[in-house]
């Protein structure tokens, strides 16, 4: 066994697994798709996001349309008020690890790679200290077929799919290669990703990806 889960020992090359070593890891392919071998697969990581207001807020606007960028993070977001103006208060906006992103205006719509959302306008303004917490929820942890315009985490490739798999109906356990070295040209590639992206998000996970055809 190696640590991602499953070591072939016997190899046998065909046009997607070019040799390298065989690492495979054992994950549930989400229901709804039916995948090809040599899928490029990526991990459902995020949830929903939702925000909350303070409970001791003296403005009374609410946050709403919340929604995920590409570059979202799991955790909580702080939204807090640091100027204060007569519809158009002005808020800090802090990520989970503690990085302060743009600022954001009341009553105008936040559009960041990291989240959206808009506070709206408050009939009782609001204060300085003011504050809104938008939690980004964890993923279902499933794997899907790698788009680049997904913001659930799966975005990012994680690896390739080993045998065709069904799961048009019920979630199906599935392995998925995590290390060797691959044929570009025998790869299912989703939505907005190019052979180069694949190949940069694979790569420092252990994964060549080749050019094979002349």
């Amino acid at each position: 066994m190696s640590k991602a889960g499953i070591s072939f020992t016997e190899f046998v090359p065909d046009n997607l697994h070019l040799g390298g070593g065989a690492d495979a890891l054992k994950m549930i392919l989400l229901s709804g798709q039916t995948q090809a071998r040599g899928a490029v697969l990526g991990q459902i990581t995020l949830g929903a996001a939702t925000a909350e207001a303070d409970a001791g807020n003296t403005g009374d606007g609410a946050a709403g349309a919340v929604t995920l960028g590409s570059k979202a993070k799991l955790g909580d977001y702080l939204v807090e008020c640091v100027a204060a103006a007569n519809g158009a208060a002005r808020f800090q906006v802090t990520d989970p690890d503690g990085d302060r992103l743009a600022d954001l205006v009341e009553a105008v719509a936040y559009d960041t790679e990291h989240i959206k959302l808009t506070v709206a306008d408050a009939d009782t303004e609001f204060v300085a200290g003011d504050k809104f917490t938008v939690t980004v929820a964890e993923g279902s942890g499933k794997y899907v077929s790698s788009r680049a315009a997904a913001v659930d985490g799966s975005q990012h490739p994680k690896g390739i799919l080993v045998n065709d798999t069904d799961a048009s109906l019920a979630d199906a356990e599935a392995l998925m290669y995590t290390s060797g070295v691959f044929s570009a040209e025998a790869l299912t590639i989703g939505a907005g990703h190019t052979v180069d992206s694949v190949r940069e998000a694979l790569t420092p996970r252990g994964m060549r990806i080749l050019d094979t055809m002349a």
